[in-house]
């Protein structure tokens, strides 16, 4: 996200989109490494698929390989969680640098799209028979529904809301108190905590140059705000990062470090919980200790939001989506940003959507509702209108359409989703700042509307 008037934003065009694998129970114990094979759904068009490797063995594998062949006609798309290397219709998938070791009585996955209307056969792990399975099963005639987890505390928030981000710059959009943001806004994100030097930390203190064009805001006002807001029923949290954002978890040391210092802003602001908007580089594994730490401090009200990029949920072999379901347990809501992105796929696989339509909204939402997070962790996210972004502006109007998209199944575009997602979670704007500047249209639009969703 844009903070300051004379950044430069990156146009991202063309990556392969992912649905991810589903998530179940591996394949039961059996002598030696086994590799099993499953469709987890199906389109008719296409399907998804995984591979589970279970070593039954009594010593670690380290590495793995497992090559099977296709029939004339039937093809690869998008993959996770594994290389690829083809020769015609024999493709040949190796572990990445996270799971090549699988202990004895352990397994890892990886999963891919297929096109037509054959399945692997002849498959080898290592050289040898994968054994444990590689008849598929029988594909559902509609794709399943992704197998539930339970789910978190709502946090006092609605079945479905509008999150908003609040400057704390100045910038040319409006200044704001926050005690005046619009009671449209559900969710309001502070942007943004600032990286200390000690690595992971973070702090936040009233911008210099808001105070002085707020005529004096000070941290002590801020604070008061918060209450003020909080008393009206709202919600407030922390976003880390932004587009010009430092902030680095990438060990224990500082995962223990971003824990503590954002519990501590928590406790002197009275921030609700924490957003996470790096756009510089994520670790999955240290911010999920991180945010798992800091939950069980604050406990099970703690609301944890993140705002990646387009390109970041594309695949959940990326780091930003692997983190979003590593975490989907205690996550609140995913606010992907569909905005300065280019064009890119959607879940379907068959066509590049471009930016500022509906099509793209509901096909890149598609890509996280069908990797495994819950409707009600995902959220449309959209720029407040001229100013607010390099692109991907759209109506506000637009975003009712794919709510009503998702939620229903009407109102689509030519990109219609394999089923509807009614608890879909809502939508979020960069910003409310950007919003008052353009006449609150977002929040007047969208927030209305979010109450007939079903």
């Amino acid at each position: 996200m844009r903070r300051r008037r004379s950044l430069a934003l990156s146009v991202v065009v063309g990556l392969l989109a992912a649905v991810g694998a589903a998530w179940g129970a591996g394949p039961a114990y059996a002598a030696g490494p086994t590799a099993t094979f499953v469709r987890t759904a199906d389109w008719g068009s296409g399907w998804e698929g995984r591979y589970t490797i279970t070593n039954g063995g009594t010593t670690t594998i380290n590495g793995w390989s497992l090559t099977f062949d296709l029939p004339s006609g039937t093809t690869l798309g998008s993959y996770w969680d594994a290389l690829l290397t083809s020769n015609g219709q024999r493709h040949t998938f190796t572990n990445r640098s996270w799971n090549g070791t699988v202990a004895p009585g352990a397994s890892v996955s990886f999963g891919f799209l297929g096109a037509g209307a054959g399945s692997p056969a002849n498959c080898t792990l290592n050289g040898t028979a994968c054994g444990g399975g590689t008849t598929p099963t029988t594909p559902p005639t509609t794709p399943p529904t992704i197998p539930p987890t339970t789910n978190p505390p709502t946090q006092g928030l609605p079945r479905h809301f509008l999150t908003g981000y609040w400057h704390n710059f100045d910038n040319p959009a409006v200044e704001l108190r926050l005690r005046d943001v619009p009671a449209e806004y559900d969710l309001i994100a502070v942007a943004f905590a600032e990286a200390t030097s000690t690595p992971g930390a973070v702090t936040f203190t009233i911008d210099p140059g808001l105070s002085a064009a707020l005529g004096g805001y000070t941290n002590t006002d801020f604070g008061n705000d918060v209450r003020t807001v909080k008393a009206r029923g709202k919600k407030v949290i922390l976003s880390v990062g932004g587009e010009t954002g430092r902030v680095a978890v990438n060990d224990a040391a500082s995962a223990t470090a971003f824990s503590n210092s954002v519990h501590n802003l928590i406790q002197q602001y009275g921030f609700d919980g924490v957003d996470i908007d790096l756009e510089n580089g994520l670790n999955p594994t240290y911010m999920g200790q991180a945010l798992r730490t800091l939950r069980s401090r604050v406990g099970a009200g703690l609301i944890i939001t993140m705002a990646p990029q387009t390109i970041d949920m594309q695949s959940p072999s990326v780091s930003y989506f692997k983190l979003a379901l590593d975490i989907r347990d205690i996550l609140t809501v995913v606010h992907t940003q569909f905005y300065n992105s280019g064009s890119m796929l959607g879940c379907d696989q068959s066509f590049a959507y471009s930016q500022g339509t509906v099509n793209f909204m509901t096909a890149l939402a598609c890509l996280q509702l069908e990797a495994g997070l819950r409707p009600d962790q995902v959220a449309l996210g959209l720029p407040a209108g001229p100013g607010a972004a390099g692109g991907g502006i759209v109506a506000p109007a637009l975003v009712n359409q794919a709510l009503d998209c998702l939620a229903r199944g009407t109102s689509c575009g030519s990109f219609r989703p394999p089923r509807t997602y009614p608890g879909i979670r809502g939508a979020m704007t960069w910003s409310i700042n950007w919003d008052v500047a353009n006449g609150n249209t977002f929040a007047r639009t969208v927030r209305p509307h979010l109450n007939t969703l079903p």
